[in-house]
C-alpha cells in the first residue's frame, strides 16, 4: 500500500476520534471549567507521548524544537477558543460544521502566509461556505451568539495550525533572508506531537489559572469526570493528534483536507445519538452549504481520488 493511500486510511480514522472527542469534551466541560479541563487534557496526552518519545526528544536539533513550538502555540489559542465554544453551544453538529470551515481557510492561509498558488475551486468555495455561515446565523437575526463566534476564530486559527503542522513533519528546502538554500528536517511524528500537546496544555493552563476558579473541582469532583478526562486525554488527543500528524508526513494538504471533511458529519451523527440533539431546517441547509463548500474547495484532489479508486477496481483501465 503506498504513503499516499495509508495516510488517507489513517486520516478516516482520525476523523472518528475527532469525532469521539467533541462527545467526551462536552460529557466533561459540564463538570469542570473548560480551560481546566483542556489543560488537564492535553498535559496528560502530551506527557504520555513525551515519556514514549523520550529518546528521540534529546536528539532533536534547536530549530526542530522551535518549530515544534511554534505549532503547539498556535494549536493552544485554537483549542482554546474551540472549547469555549463548545462550552457555550447548544448544538454540536453546527458547531463541527463551523468549526469545519477552516478546511476552506487552510489555502487561503497557504497562498497569503507562504505564498503558495491556489486552484479556482478555492476562490469558489469561499462565497458557499460564507453562505452556508449566514444560514447558520439566521436563527438569531445576524446576531450570532458566543458559541459560533468562537467555533469560527477557531476554524481560522486550527487552518493555520493544520499547515504548520504539515510543514513541519515534512522535509523541505527554503531560502533564508541571505539568499542561501536550507535544510529544514523534518520533526519526527511523535516528539513533534508530544511537544505541541504539552503546549496546548501550558497555554491553557495559564489561561484557566488566571480566568477560571479551581476550588470546587479540586475539592469535590465526581467520579465520572476522572472517566472522561483521561478518556479524552488518551483516545481522542494522544492517539488522535499523534495519528494525524503521521498522516500528515505521509501525504500532502490537500490529501488531509479532503478525508478531514467527515469529522463534523461524524459529530452531527453521534450528537443526535449520544445527546440527542435536533436542529432546524435553516441550520441543516447551513451545514449542507459549508459541506459542500468544503467538497468544491478540494475538488481537483477528490475527483483525482475517485479516479484512482474507480481505475484500481477496473484493471483494464489500467493500461
Amino acid at each position: 500500500m503506498s504513503d499516499a493511500h495509508k495516510s488517507d486510511l489513517y486520516l478516516v480514522l482520525v476523523t472518528l476520534l475527532a469525532a469521539i472527542g467533541w462527545m467526551l469534551s462536552k460529557e466533561a466541560v459540564l463538570m469542570m471549567p473548560p480551560l481546566m479541563f483542556m489543560a488537564a487534557r492535553f498535559l496528560i496526552a502530551g506527557a504520555f507521548l513525551a515519556l514514549l518519545a523520550l529518546p528521540s526528544l534529546l536528539r532533536l536539533s534547536r530549530d526542530q524544537i522551535l518549530r515544534s513550538l511554534g505549532v503547539g502555540f498556535v494549536f493552544g489559542i485554537a483549542m482554546t477558543c474551540w472549547i469555549m465554544g463548545l462550552y457555550h453551544t447548544d448544538s454540536m453538529g453546527e458547531g463541527a460544521f463551523l468549526t469545519s470551515l477552516g478546511v476552506v481557510i487552510v489555502p487561503i492561509i497557504a497562498r497569503t502566509v507562504f505564498g503558495e498558488q491556489q486552484p479556482l475551486s478555492t476562490w469558489l468555495a469561499i462565497p458557499i461556505a460564507v453562505a452556508g455561515l449566514a444560514l447558520l446565523s439566521l436563527e438569531n437575526g445576524f446576531r450570532p451568539d458566543p458559541g459560533q463566534l468562537y467555533f469560527v476564530l477557531a476554524a481560522t486559527i486550527f487552518a493555520l495550525y493544520f499547515t504548520l503542522n504539515t510543514r513541519a513533519a515534512n522535509q523541505r528546502i527554503v531560502v533564508d533572508k541571505q539568499g542561501k538554500t536550507v535544510e529544514k528536517k523534518k520533526v519526527p511524528a511523535l516528539p513533534l506531537t508530544a511537544i505541541a500537546l504539552l503546549t496546548v496544555g501550558t497555554v491553557t493552563l495559564a489561561e484557566s489559572a488566571i480566568s477560571e476558579r479551581w476550588t470546587h473541582i479540586l475539592t469535590n469532583p465526581e467520579p465520572m469526570l476522572y472517566v472522561w478526562v483521561l478518556a479524552s486525554a488518551l483516545i481522542a488527543t494522544a492517539a488522535r493528534f499523534l495519528l494525524q500528524t503521521y498522516a500528515q508526513s505521509l501525504s500532502v494538504n490537500s490529501h488531509g483536507v479532503v478525508i478531514l471533511v467527515l469529522e463534523p458529519v461524524w459529530v452531527a451523527v453521534f450528537a443526535v445519538a449520544w445527546f440527542g440533539e435536533t436542529m432546524t431546517l435553516l441550520q441543516i441547509a447551513g451545514c449542507a452549504l459549508i459541506f459542500a463548500a468544503l467538497l468544491v474547495n478540494r475538488w481537483n484532489a477528490l475527483s483525482r481520488a475517485i479516479k484512482a479508486l474507480m481505475k484500481a477496481k477496473n484493471p483494464r483501465q489500467r493500461g
